[in-house]
């Protein structure tokens, strides 16, 4: 495990040291830099706009961690109440658990369909998107898997890629074509669907290029889907039985010259919307306005709180695994 100590570097700011608060000098954006430790990796920076600042959310003295590497796509992260940290690699074909009391790795399930995104049911049973299977699976506490959907209409899903679970029980996913080639394809459209506890299948959007990242707002009343070809995230209102109203644009995830893409989502307590985009995670208030950009040493796929306080964001990013401290507690 890897540690970079956290350090702050002004640009263009004069920091008010009693009260904290940031006089931006120039244009748009304050930066608030946790810049580069010695070494390959770089630790994570922070930009804060001109209206909203990061200083609810982070600590000059945070720091970032490489908790696990040398894989060859991580993805996937799910924090388990019991105390460990379940992620994908999905060309490994394997979801590796990680457990902060003795840091170390070990196979949790292998293979494991190419698992992509994992989440929890409502009693705590593992729910994963597989691309190999093309399927959504559900692991029971005693390692028995089974298939909860794998077709819409007859025809076979393309490969199912992030989930969120309602309080409800319902099942809200994307399923763009990472996993399949062009000639697998049997829908001809990649949508965002909702399962029902009792098995109904509901697609509820098709016009997607390549549905993303999946979550809920607090309240559960909206619905936020990622576009990571059109580098964006939609909002849809969530309408009492489920089905979702008219999407519109909520923010854009696309700068130039960084690398990734809009991917994996997360939500806080304060409703702030956490999204793997170029350069790292990105963080949007309710309202869309960009709080800051949390950059990673290595582009960022998908995220997930974890600790017993929810108050650690753990970061799948290509070949590796990361973690920051918060102060702000995250809800999966």
């Amino acid at each position: 495990m890897s540690k970079c100590p956290v350090q702050s570097t002004l640009k263009s700011i004069q920091i008010m040291s009693l009260s904290r608060r940031y006089n931006i000098i120039g244009f748009g954006l304050a930066i608030f830099l946790l810049t580069s430790c010695v070494g390959e990796e770089r630790a994570p920076k922070a930009q804060a706009s001109s209206q909203e600042n990061l200083e609810q959310i982070l600590l000059e003295q945070n720091q970032i961690e490489k908790i696990a590497g040398g894989f060859e796509f991580t993805e996937g992260p799910v924090w388990h109440p019991d105390g460990f940290l379940l992620f994908s690699d999905i060309p490994a074909n394997i979801i590796y658990k990680w457990q902060p009391a003795e840091q170390n790795v070990e196979i949790f399930r292998q293979p494991s369909g190419n698992a992509n995104g994992n989440t929890l049911d409502l009693l705590g049973r593992l729910v994963t998107a597989e691309h190999g299977n093309r399927r959504l699976s559900l692991t029971e506490q005693n390692g028995q898997i089974s298939t909860l959907i794998d077709s819409y209409q007859g025809k076979r899903l393309n490969s199912p890629n992030d989930l969120t679970v309602k309080s409800d029980g319902s099942i809200y996913f994307t399923d763009p074509p990472y996993g399949i080639k062009s000639e697998q394809e049997e829908l001809g459209f990649y949508g965002v669907y909702r399962l029902a506890p009792d098995g109904q299948l509901t697609l509820l959007a098709d016009d997607f290029i390549r549905p993303n990242g999946i979550v809920l707002s607090t309240d559960e009343t909206k619905l936020y889907v990622n576009d990571s070809e059109k580098g964006h995230i939609r909002v849809f209102e969530v309408k009492p039985e489920g089905t979702l109203g008219e999407g519109q644009i909520f923010a854009q995830l696309k700068p130039p010259s960084r690398e990734g893409a809009a991917d994996g989502m997360k939500i806080d307590v304060q409703g702030n919307i956490y999204s793997t985009g170029p350069g790292g995670v990105w963080i949007f208030a309710p309202n869309g306005d960009l709080l800051g950009i949390i950059e990673t040493p290595e582009a960022p796929a998908n995220l997930t709180w974890g600790d017993s306080d929810y108050k650690t964001l753990y970061i799948t990013a290509k070949t590796s695994v990361y973690r920051i401290r918060l102060q702000v507690q995250g809800i999966n």
